[in-house]
């Protein structure tokens, strides 16, 4: 009974992350879709638009345990996309490779949490 109350915990916790940064994409629209075309992202408030809903969406099925495994790999596909696409810290120097190669690894532990809560 402990561990599927920890596993539930973790999806709420993981999945409610995923709303809050959604939301907040929508909320800060504007400052957003501005950084992702200074980063020549494609379509940038397509994107961001199609990318924020994945997060919202997402990230409530997992927090509320609805199509678990499905919420899970949509999320994951998300959050690899997104490293690759803006987290090139191959391709940025000194201290901001630093920064950015952090946030690509704690994304990928990110895609770990996903793995096991879509599994739960």
């Amino acid at each position: 009974m402990a561990v599927q109350t920890i596993q539930v915990l973790g999806a709420l916790l993981i999945g409610g992350v995923f709303v809050f940064a959604g939301v907040e994409h929508f909320v800060k629209f504007g400052a957003m879709r501005d950084y992702l075309a200074a980063q020549k992202f494609p379509a940038p408030a397509l994107m961001l638009a199609a990318g924020s809903t994945v997060e919202v969406v997402g990230g409530l099925l997992l927090a509320i345990g609805l199509a678990r495994p499905f919420a899970a790999g949509a999320l994951v596909l998300f959050t690899l996309a997104t490293n690759v696409m803006l987290l090139r810290f191959w391709a940025s120097a000194e201290p901001e490779r630093q920064v950015l190669r952090n946030a690509f690894l704690i994304n990928i532990a990110v895609i770990g949490g996903l793995l096991l809560a879509g599994t739960v």
